[in-house]
């Protein structure tokens, strides 16, 4: 008696590419919230510490976001005073600034598997 098997090879590759872009997009989200949390403003850190991530890797999407009751108005108003460095549209900037690292960061990922 013997057993034969077939690994049908295209979709090991589809499930590697999958996998090495989700983690591609959870990489370059860490990497965005590290570089808005440089400029986000800050009085007691409660908003930079509310920063967090989130991969949807079924659906190949990552967000970036910031959950204080304040967040939304804070990134919204650009009248306010901020110290040095800190600003208002701090996230929206940020992924502005550096879409073009954080597509580099994806695609390092996915060429690790092609």
């Amino acid at each position: 008696m013997s057993f034969r098997w077939t690994v049908d090879r295209s979709q090991l590759a589809k499930a590697a590419v999958r996998a090495a872009a989700a983690q591609g997009l959870s990489d370059a989200a860490e990497f965005l919230l590290e570089e808005s949390n440089r400029t986000a403003p800050i009085e007691e850190a409660t908003l930079i510490r509310s920063g967090d991530t989130s991969l949807d890797a079924a659906r190949l999407k990552a967000a970036v976001a910031y959950d204080t009751p304040y967040a939304a108005r804070q990134h919204e108003e650009l009248e306010w005073r901020h110290d040095d460095g800190r600003r208002a549209k701090w996230l929206e900037l940020t992924f502005q600034e550096q879409a073009r690292k954080a597509g580099r960061i994806i695609q390092t990922r996915m060429k690790a598997v092609l």
